[in-house]
């Protein structure tokens, strides 16, 4: 098929790979326009724009699609499909009704749980069982369109959000794949009214740990987070990020470290995995630990 693929993040990129191997024509690659990064605060081009540009793909970056001659443009390329992952710009109903089957989104979740922002780091911070992908018609509701093929898998005990997207950007590689070789054969599932949830974007202020709060949270939190923003909490005065952890035995009062780096919370204790330091690189407990003196007895999270 003619396709526009649309999307900008680390997330997107083995979806384009997956469309390009598979003998799709990409006509052209949107993203994202580039941002500064980097020390020197530079402008740096987007995953997608990197890898559409070492695949030879035209790429495009308008700061949005409202105009009529950014909707032009993107009609006279005459897409028979658009695949929107993570793309970071609403889609004006021009748009969505301009390519001849339509625009199809992947959406890391099994709507209509988690529509929005973070459905990968709120389904691990819910405690939730399984998560998934979903290939979806798009409509101008926020996530609101049939589903069209959905894939689901478990959420592992220890597994971050880092990892997590890993595996859920693969699986959406595959499926998309899939949706488009059997698209004719495929039936359109309205999405139900029950057990719809929100995945609002994280807020920085959400990353402060509680440690008051019972072990099986602040676990979700610390794992949901990671690698970013990052669940933090302070140490002699330093700010710790919390990368990887588990849920463990233990009492004590909150955020007393009972014994190499298992901590109490407000009902049991978790066991730091993995951790960073202000302007360190992130490191197991066990090199922390070969590097910092963390006694029993200390309380994490003191601010002084």
């Amino acid at each position: 098929m003619k396709i526009v693929f649309m999307g900008t993040p680390d997330f997107s990129v083995p979806v384009l790979d997956a469309l390009v191997t598979a003998g799709h024509e990409i006509v052209a690659v949107y993203c994202q326009p580039p941002r500064p990064a980097g020390r020197g605060k530079k402008d740096r081009p987007s995953p997608v724009q990197a890898r559409a540009e070492a695949l030879g793909l035209p790429v495009r970056h308008p700061v949005s699609l409202k105009s009529a001659e950014a909707q032009a443009e993107f009609a006279a390329l005459g897409a028979e499909v658009a695949v929107v992952v993570a793309y970071g710009l609403i889609l004006p109903q021009a748009v969505l009704d301009t390519p001849t089957r339509g625009c199809l989104n992947i959406h890391a979740s099994l709507l209509p749980r988690w529509r929005g922002a973070a459905p990968i780091h709120r389904a691990i911070m819910a405690g939730d069982a399984e998560t998934g992908v979903c290939i979806m018609q798009m409509e101008a509701g926020l996530d609101t369109g049939p589903v069209l093929l959905r894939r689901a898998v478990p959420i592992e005990a220890e597994e971050t959000t880092g990892a997590l997207h890993d595996r859920l950007s693969a699986l959406g590689a595959e499926a998309i794949v899939d949706a488009l070789a059997g698209l004719d054969a495929l039936t359109p599932e309205v999405q139900p009214e029950d057990g719809v949830t929100y995945a609002a974007k994280i807020d920085k202020a959400e990353a402060r740990i509680d440690w008051g709060q019972p072990a099986v949270e602040v676990d979700r939190l610390i794992r949901g987070l990671s690698p970013f923003p990052g669940a933090w909490t302070m140490l002699d005065g330093r700010r710790i990020k919390l990368l990887r952890s588990r849920v463990a035995t233990g009492d004590g009062g909150p955020g007393e470290v009972l014994e190499g780096l298992r901590v109490a919370c407000g009902n049991g204790a978790v066991e730091i995995l993995e951790l960073q330091a202000e302007g360190r690189a992130r490191q197991d407990a066990a090199a922390f630990l070969r590097g910092t003196s963390v006694s029993p007895g200390v309380v994490l999270g003191e601010i002084r």
